[in-house]
């Protein structure tokens, strides 16, 4: 009945001042039907004293006697006294992973990038995580956001991308100096899921390595020309090489045979002078303009022509052999 009476009168006054009664905050015990997911701020349910507990393994349960810090409850049965002991924080101690969520960051090269990535924290003091900070979760996060930027403005985007692990590994000793010693959490690693370039970095970077591969084919395809050019000339060289020295060793052979054959510089002198006639002969075959010494009708002359010059040609041999 009291209840009906306080309902209706409440409205009314609410009324009255221009309130609605849905802009009313509530401090009830119950949370509001609204609140389907936890934030930072809010926590999750305390356990209450009910004089016997048992803390679980790898957790820390904070008690408070009388509103002041009293101790740190182990894993395992905990007694506590009625009224004057509350639990007023839990801690787990496993390692937890915390989403950071994404993010824009402009590097040293004015390229703006939109970066995600996971915290691996785990508290080491539940005292300091309970009463140093009011969610080292939150603070951790925005923490690792900000060291997050000022690491990537500091780098280009091709830094960024070549030296992830320094980048984390940056991030992470940045995390702990500010939380380990302060909040009690230690950061163990932090890890940069996703880099999202804007698009027109994308397609400029997809030009850059077509043209990269383009330059790096050219290249190997001009070397293997210049290597087989090369190697044409050296099959060429040795080519010549070994004919001349063919022709030289038949050459010294004939001459041996010349030399030791009784009767051999008669024989060559005939030959010579039959191959002399034969080509002579043979001189109007190409063209109708022949040019012909005066003395054609002597064959006698014609014949020790050709024989005065396989003469000269030995006496040349001959005299180069008594210098050497």
């Amino acid at each position: 009945m009291l209840k009906q009476l306080v309902a209706p009168s409440r409205r009314l006054v609410l009324a009255r001042n221009g309130i609605r009664s849905s802009s009313i905050r509530t401090f009830g015990n119950s949370p509001p039907p609204s609140a389907s997911t936890l934030t930072f701020f809010q926590r999750e349910r305390l356990p209450t004293n009910t004089v016997i507990r048992f803390v679980p393994q790898q957790t820390a349960w904070i008690v408070e006697r009388m509103g002041k810090f009293h101790r740190i409850l182990p894993p395992g049965i905990a007694f506590l006294i009625p009224f004057l002991d509350k639990i007023t924080y839990v801690q787990s101690l496993k390692e937890s992973a915390i989403e950071i969520p994404l993010q824009n960051a402009i590097t040293a090269d004015n390229v703006s990038l939109e970066l995600d990535g996971i915290l691996y924290v785990k508290v080491n003091d539940p005292y300091k995580a309970s009463y140093g900070v009011e969610d080292f979760k939150f603070a951790i996060s925005q923490l690792a956001q900000t060291t997050m930027r000022s690491e990537i403005g500091s780098m280009t985007l091709d830094s960024v991308l070549k030296e992830r692990q320094s980048l984390n590994a940056n991030i992470n000793k940045a995390i702990n100096e500010a939380a380990k010693d302060h909040w009690g959490v230690e950061c163990l690693r932090y890890e940069i899921r996703d880099i999202h370039p804007p698009q027109n970095v994308l397609e400029a970077m997809h030009r850059q390595v077509s043209a990269e591969r383009s330059k790096r084919a050219e290249i190997l395809e001009s070397e293997g020309n210049r290597q087989s050019k090369i190697n044409i000339a050296e099959g060429e060289k040795q080519s010549l090489i070994l004919q001349a020295e063919a022709t030289a060793e038949g050459l010294k052979k004939i001459a041996n045979a010349i030399k030791e054959t009784p009767g051999g510089h008669d024989a060559v002198t005939l030959q010579i002078a039959q191959d002399y006639i034969k080509e002579f002969g043979k001189i109007a075959k190409d063209t109708n303009t022949v040019v012909l010494p005066s003395n054609i009708g002597d064959i006698s002359q014609f014949m020790a022509s050709g024989l005065s010059i396989y003469k000269g040609l030995n006496k040349s041999l001959n005299a180069n052999e008594k210098q050497d």
